[in-house]
């Protein structure tokens, strides 16, 4: 019987994390390099709060890509902690890709992520993301930019939701790998348990549905998740957090009607990720302040 994790001739694996400012395409670009939808997304920034973790087998290479939280200067505990695991996440892998939006360039965080790139002896890509939003001439002087500001290894100009060069960039991130076998079976496409997923697809929901401060002021956990028997019904309970009553009302809606569509929403997602069917139960509850709370960002799963 073949070794599922044994080294292969002229292969190369490792880990290679991808960071950048809040709302740069992050996530958007892991899915689709994934082929699957492992990290949530939005058009709000500071959508990702933790490490996703998404594996992706090649002919000659297994990438593992870090997807990380957007790196900026943080205000409250939640903040400092998000960022927090960003920035660790650059000192334990081979090759760093760092992504830029060029449509809404944020310098402030461009340049505090280029200070903490500094810090750490790896190569580094620089994706240019979003070019099919952006004139040839504006993208040419931001690439001469972005060359005397840092020596990448490479920039590589894409459009993660057009899939614009997104193959160029995986062949030169491949190169930078160290030689070596798989880091985990063929089959594998996160870390992450179906229960964070789940939990990542519910919060995923309250950001894309509701506004102004309400996703920020959310957590989502995981009560009961009854695992499937076979052509079974996976019976999930989920609370989502909030820090004060009036926000408790806005998830809610009237009669309950945003509160309904983000169980729709969500079941269908987490229906998808199981492949069986969902019978989901939300709760909403107000956790007064816990954002600026350690123990209860430690149960909300943010050190």
């Amino acid at each position: 019987m073949t070794d599922p994790l044994e080294p292969k001739k002229d292969f190369r694996s490792g880990f290679i994390a991808i960071c950048g400012p809040p709302n740069a395409g992050k996530s958007t670009l892991l899915n689709l390099l994934a082929g699957e939808k492992i990290s949530i997304t939005s058009d709000k920034p500071q959508t990702t709060r933790n490490r996703i973790l998404g594996v992706v087998n090649r002919k000659n290479a297994q990438v593992v890509f870090v997807d990380t939280p957007g790196i900026f200067r943080p205000k409250g505990k939640l903040n400092t902690a998000i960022v927090g695991t960003a920035v660790s996440a650059l000192a334990d892998v081979d090759v760093i890709l760092l992504v830029i939006d060029v449509v809404k360039p944020r310098k402030d965080a461009e340049h505090l992520t280029i200070e903490h790139l500094k810090h750490h002896n790896k190569p580094v890509v620089l994706a240019l993301n979003k070019i099919d939003r952006i004139k040839k001439h504006k993208l040419l002087e931001m690439i001469d930019s972005w060359q005397r500001l840092y020596a990448f290894e490479r920039i590589v100009p894409i459009s993660a939701l057009e899939s614009i060069q997104t193959e160029d960039l995986m062949a030169e991130l491949e190169t930078l790998l160290p030689e070596g076998g798989p880091l985990f079976p063929e089959e594998m496409l996160t870390d992450a348990p179906e229960r964070f997923l789940a939990a990542e697809m519910i919060r995923e929901k309250v950001f894309r549905l509701t506004g102004q401060e309400i996703p920020y002021a959310t957590a989502v956990t995981i009560d009961t998740f009854k695992e499937k028997k076979e052509g079974s019904v996976i019976h999930i309970q989920a609370t989502i957090h909030v820090e004060r009553d009036s926000q408790k009302g806005i998830v809610i809606g009237k009669q309950g009607a945003m509160l309904k569509q983000i169980g729709q929403e969500s079941r269908q997602d987490i229906e998808q990720m199981t492949g069986a069917r969902v019978f989901l139960e939300l709760f909403v509850r107000v956790q007064k302040n816990w954002s600026s709370d350690d123990r209860r960002l430690s149960e909300f799963g943010y050190p």
